[in-house]
């Protein structure tokens, strides 16, 4: 392998250290022993979203005890004392996720406070990454990086606009990343401002009106309004419902542009194309969202009802959320501890927030909770690489009509198959036709290049991990992991790092790499990864799907996509009816290393997997 002057060398570099970041190593790592690795964190700990800093009081999983662990390390209650049927605290998950790494031999390879600053990519038959780095010492230096794989997820660079009258406010604003730093205001404060309707939201609402604290809970008129939430058990039969949406026969409601790979082509042509069959899907996610409704009982009071979700189920994507509380939240909502306004921000003024519609009331600090920069947070050299990467970048005025056209022509080709195959995503709900981007209200900083509200492309990457590039693909030398968000995100970190580990060495039995050279096959490479992304803006337009892949229902065939490139068999249950009615949960694909190893490898391979 070439060397680089001055500077460490090394085969794979892996930029972050949550649940992507871990697995991607840790398949790197032991499916490739002998070749040299770093996962570089910026933060002070590994475990991104569950990393010590983020652990903000009382956070839990969504997920109950089994379905929020990797297929090769469970989560068993011996060890980390969790039970059946119970979220998931926060420093279990911190400890697990620390407890996997060193399982693994991974732990020595994180090299924490140490922030990717700028990545440039060499213009070689080779390849390869120099990257520049700032170190714990605040130092900053140079690395040389054969492989790069950006694990940096959807939940890491937090948007937080400017609000106007902020710099005479008086009290703290910060964003829900922040809510750990700022936790004695649970003791300091006597009322809070809770800005925005996610899932981080409603945790702060619930921490502070449990604390005694008086909560102003902002939820805009302009905006998304608030996410959907449900308890962990629906329907009559009290199903749970992260099983639900990972039981194969269910899948099949959700008009998937990959679901074929599952197999089941025909049932998927029948329910989505014809009009008995949409007819059968619309009944089905009826009643799934009336139950959902009923259960969280949001008509039983006028400040529960302010709760009501404006999106339709089956158009929400993975921001759909489950109610994990130690105690009743709709009744906090109901107390005089809580008070609802469904109003657009105004401005501020010393220690008062003020709304559009004349309401005035008390803030001695404001939480916000505002979204994510969906862009990664490095910079990328030779400028404008991040086009050919499949990155989020502004739009460039210097595009040539040609290149503009052709793109329009590709888009125009990919919505009309989407929608033959599709009629029902023709049907767009109008969840809210007055609806403002937070920045258009509150103001931005203008240093920000990408901002929830500022023009910016998707994500553009196949199988949604690397770029349809032929330079990239001769060099195979960068691939992302987590950007594709669902309610089988550990088992998704899993295979995607398999994935890319069999991708780096050309030993998927699906090698889009093969198609480098082949004009015809380039061009349908990159359709195919257009259709897909391009796919989501249809399917999940409120959530993150127009941005990057975000999905529910949609993630098992995903998988099986997946596990088809690498050459494994993705039916797993041993039975037609156990493959449609047994959920897949993470023990299903606890084989999946050695299963690849043996097709790729054959029968003697030597896979480290312990």
């Amino acid at each position: 392998m070439a060397q680089t002057d001055e500077m460490e060398s090394l085969d794979c570099v892996v930029v972050g250290a949550g649940w992507y970041g871990l697995a991607a190593a840790k398949q790197y790592h032991c499916t490739q022993p002998d070749r040299s690795l770093a996962v570089l964190e910026s933060e002070t700990s590994l475990g991104g979203t569950w990393a010590d800093h983020r652990l903000y009081p009382g956070l839990k999983s969504n997920n109950l005890h089994g379905t929020y662990e990797y297929p090769d390390f469970p989560m068993d209650t011996q060890t980390f004392g969790v039970h059946q049927n119970q979220h998931i605290p926060a420093p279990v998950i911190n400890r697990y996720l620390k407890a996997y790494a060193d399982h693994f031999g991974v732990s020595a390879l994180v090299r924490l406070q140490t922030k990717v600053l700028v990545a440039e990519h060499r213009d070689t038959a080779e390849g390869g990454w120099v990257l520049t780095v700032l170190d714990s010492k605040q130092q900053t230096c140079k690395l040389y990086a054969r492989h790069l794989i950006l694990a940096t997820g959807r939940t890491s660079d937090p948007f937080l606009p400017h609000f106007a009258g902020q710099e005479d406010f008086g009290g703290r604003i910060f964003h829900g990343k922040q809510f750990l730093e700022n936790r004695d205001t649970l003791q300091t404060a006597k009322a809070v401002t809770i800005f925005g309707a996610s899932k981080s939201a409603w945790d702060a609402v619930y921490a502070y009106a449990t604390a005694g604290v008086t909560v102003n809970w902002i939820i805009r008129p302009s905006g998304h309004g608030s996410c959907w939430m449900s308890p962990p058990f629906v329907t009559p039969l009290k199903q749970w419902i992260e099983m639900l949406a990972n039981t194969r026969f269910l899948t099949w409601f959700s008009p998937c542009i990959w679901g074929d790979a599952d197999g089941y082509t025909g049932i998927r042509r029948f329910l989505h194309g014809t009009a008995l069959g949409r007819g059968i899907v619309n009944t089905f996610w009826s009643i799934l969202g009336n139950d959902v409704m009923t259960l969280m009982k949001f008509d039983d009071h006028p400040d529960t009802a302010k709760l009501k979700p404006k999106t339709l189920p089956m158009f929400t994507g993975d921001s759909f959320s489950i109610l994990n509380y130690d105690t009743d939240f709709m009744e906090l909502v109901k107390s005089d501890k809580v008070q609802i306004h469904v109003a657009d921000f105004d401005h501020l003024s010393p220690g008062k927030v003020h709304l559009s519609d004349g309401t005035v009331f008390p803030s001695d600090a404001m939480l916000a909770s505002t979204g994510w920069k969906h862009a990664p947070p490095m910079k990328f050299l030779p400028e404008g690489i991040e086009k050919e990467l499949g990155l989020p970048h502004q739009p460039s005025e210097k595009a040539s009509w040609e290149d503009l056209a052709n793109q329009q022509d590709l888009l125009d080709k990919a919505d009309l198959e989407i929608f033959e195959r599709f009629p029902r995503l023709k049907d767009q709900p109008v969840w809210n036709k007055d609806y403002v981007p937070v920045t258009d209200l509150a103001g931005v900083d203008s240093n920000d290049a990408i901002t929830p509200s500022k023009p910016a492309t998707p994500y553009m990457l196949y199988r949604f991990i690397v770029p349809p590039s032929e330079r990239f693909m001769r060099t195979r030398d960068f691939a992302v992991v987590g950007m594709s968000g669902n309610f089988s995100n550990t088992i998704s970190a899993h295979i995607q790092g398999l994935w890319v580990s069999a991708y780096f060495l050309g030993r998927l039995a699906r090698d889009p790499a093969a198609a480098v050279g082949n004009e015809a096959s380039i061009h349908d490479l990159r359709y195919q990864t257009l259709l897909h992304n391009r796919w989501g803006k249809w399917r999940y337009p409120t959530d993150w799907g127009n941005k990057a892949p975000s999905f529910i229902f949609d993630a098992v065939p995903y998988l099986d996509l997946l596990q088809r490139d690498l050459g494994v068999k993705p039916h797993r249950k041993g039975g037609a009816v156990a493959e449609m009615w047994s959920p897949y949960m993470a023990k299903d694909y606890r084989t999946i290393n050695e299963e690849w190893a043996r097709a790729a490898l054959g029968e003697k391979a030597a896979i480290v997997s312990s």
